[in-house]
């Protein structure tokens, strides 16, 4: 049978998709596509915006996407917060380890594990809450915040534009809550900058471990785990050589963030600290 042309075109593209976002090595075999998927494949993080404004209603839209994500039960337990306030944006880039696209962005948005509304809502009904206080219902919020914020980027992105999560914004969740007068119960998961790249920024799409580490069939299967690791440094490698100030591998990456407290940051003590924003975590 020939191949039409569209289908042709598809396919490549299908592939070519595919290539970027796992290296020429391990590339899975491609199946159904659109233009969803093939927006989903193309993400890629931006660290330097236009202080162009966004067209109006954008917030909105963006907040309309968020909003039709699942949410447990229909709880609904997060917020988020736009901060345009350039001395708030300034203190929130210190707390990140001076990421200054935290005041380039025209949209920065404090995404909100939020509780707080069920208490308030108990204290209305005149009915004591007791399962607010648990660490399942934290997890929840903070989910629930994730799923939100990951339907915001997914619309963003289909308009055009550019964004890149803040989870630095944990380094100090207690400041941050300060800054952003946060009710108890209700901290600040990460943040989000949205905006058009600047010029000269043009992050490419970065490989991403091999469908082999990840998709397990019917039980967890680690047995091929180093050669497949060894695999992707390689290919890791060549990219940041390619596309990034140092050349490093997966590995070295790992272990640079998770082999020593200080590459924390300070949220090692995350814990206490959300304790104090009013989530007992029992």
């Amino acid at each position: 049978m020939t191949m039409t042309a569209p289908k042709a075109a598809n396919m490549n593209a299908d592939m070519a998709a595919l290539a970027k976002r796992y290296g020429r090595v391990s590339i899975p075999a491609a199946g159904p596509w659109n233009d969803v998927i093939a927006g989903l494949l193309d993400h890629r993080s931006v660290r330097g915006f236009k202080p162009t404004p966004l067209p109006k209603g954008t917030l909105e839209t963006l907040v309309a996407a968020a909003q039709s994500a699942a949410t447990s039960s229909n709880l609904q337990t997060w917020s988020v917060v736009a901060v345009s306030d350039p001395a708030t944006r300034a203190e929130f880039a210190k707390i990140a380890n001076n990421q200054k696209h935290i005041e380039q962005c025209p949209l920065f948005l404090c995404w909100i594990a939020d509780v707080s509304r069920l208490d308030r809502l108990g204290t209305q009904e005149n009915l004591q809450l007791e399962n607010t206080g648990y660490l399942e219902t934290f997890l929840v919020a903070a989910i629930d915040a994730a799923l939100a914020a990951q339907n915001a980027v997914v619309a963003a992105e289909s308009l055009g534009l550019a964004d890149v999560y803040i989870g630095a914004m944990r380094n100090d969740i207690v400041r941050v809550a300060e800054l952003l007068h946060l009710p108890p119960g209700a901290m600040c998961v990460f943040g989000l900058c949205i905006g058009y790249p600047a010029d000269g920024v043009t992050n490419a799409v970065k490989a991403r471990l091999p469908q082999s580490a990840i998709l397990h069939h019917e039980h967890y299967d680690a047995s091929n785990e180093q050669t497949i690791r060894a695999a992707y440094d390689a290919e890791l490698a060549v990219y940041s050589k390619q596309h990034e100030m140092a050349q490093y591998t997966w590995t070295d990456r790992v272990l640079s963030r998770v082999a020593k407290i200080k590459a924390m940051s300070g949220r090692h003590e995350l814990k206490a600290h959300i304790q104090k924003l009013g989530f007992p975590l029992k």
